[in-house]
């Protein structure tokens, strides 16, 4: 028995050696960091350690506004993307014979460059001196006014930001929900024919429970994600998100390291260490809510 017991350790030793050395030490690294006030990055010294770096962090503007950024972009796109995914995969299930096609179609935008996307996301809605952009030209057809969605209003940097966000990232639910709604055993749907069960009671009872895992992990990931966002604003504002007013807790502590305000390791692992609450704290909750709602 010990030596099955020594033999399985064994096999486990290099993902465990792997999760310390990438996981676990650089999240003790940061947890010193965030303790040490006043360090000097040229000195490697600091003058006490305390919580003064997380009351700075949550006092600091830039952060305050990079936190209303966050959720405003979790709250709206989550939600969304997700709805938007699953009306689209029920559609692509009812679909036979072309249904590999617009898969395809759907996809695209999940293996393209971020940045890429992002750049066209530009040229559509960004005003410029020779052009109003595609999307003002539309809204001026329809006798509406133009729109700067790139340096205006915060509302509308705001909606361009959600719209790329869900347009990002909805190809990959689609593919999800579409293998969860082609799992789902026929037999249940021939049962509800037989019996005559309407269309909406159909989803409601037999749809909507046996692909709730399914549902249940988008949501979970979608949550972590928003809040991981940095790149997609960065690729429709430029890299100075502090002054388009339109930086993300994950941006805040990029810049905090290496952007205009970089230098302050200990302000970054402040941040960061809440933000890893933050996220824990929405999972647990969302696990907590899953034991009633998934069907397992």
């Amino acid at each position: 028995m010990k030596s099955r017991n020594l033999k399985a350790w064994l096999w486990l030793l290099p993902a465990i050696l792997f999760l310390g050395a990438f996981m676990v030490y650089p999240l003790v690294d940061v947890f010193v960091y965030s303790m040490e006030e006043g360090y000097n990055s040229a000195s490697q010294t600091f003058w006490g350690t305390g919580f003064y770096n997380f009351s700075y962090v949550l006092h600091d503007p830039y952060f305050l506004q990079a936190v209303k950024n966050t959720f405003i972009l979790v709250i709206i796109t989550v939600p969304l993307s997700t709805g938007i995914a699953l009306l689209i995969s029920l559609g692509l299930s009812s679909i036979k014979k072309v249904k590999e096609l617009f898969q395809t179609v759907y996809f695209l935008p999940y293996v393209t460059n971020t940045l890429a996307v992002g750049l066209v996301f530009m040229i559509l809605f960004k005003k410029t001196a020779y052009s109003e952009g595609l999307v003002n030209l539309l809204i001026n057809a329809f006798g509406g006014s133009s729109v700067d969605f790139i340096t205006g209003p915060y509302w509308a940097k705001m909606f361009v930001l959600c719209f790329y966000t869900v347009w990002v990232v909805m190809p990959f639910k689609i593919l999800i929900l579409t293998s969860a709604l082609a799992s789902v055993n026929q037999d249940y749907y021939n049962a509800a024919k037989i019996d005559a069960t309407p269309p909406g009671r159909i989803f409601t009872r037999i749809t909507l429970p046996m692909i709730s895992p399914m549902i249940f992990y988008l949501v979970i990931t979608g949550f972590i994600g928003a809040f991981k966002a940095y790149s997609d604003a960065v690729a429709l504002f430029g890299t100075d998100l502090n002054a388009a007013g339109m930086n993300t807790m994950v941006g805040y502590i990029y810049d905090m390291l290496y952007g205009n305000s970089g230098g302050y390791p200990s302000y970054a692992s402040a941040a960061a260490l809440i933000l890893f609450a933050v996220v824990l704290t929405i999972t647990c909750i969302n696990l907590l809510v899953s034991r009633n709602k998934v069907q397992h």
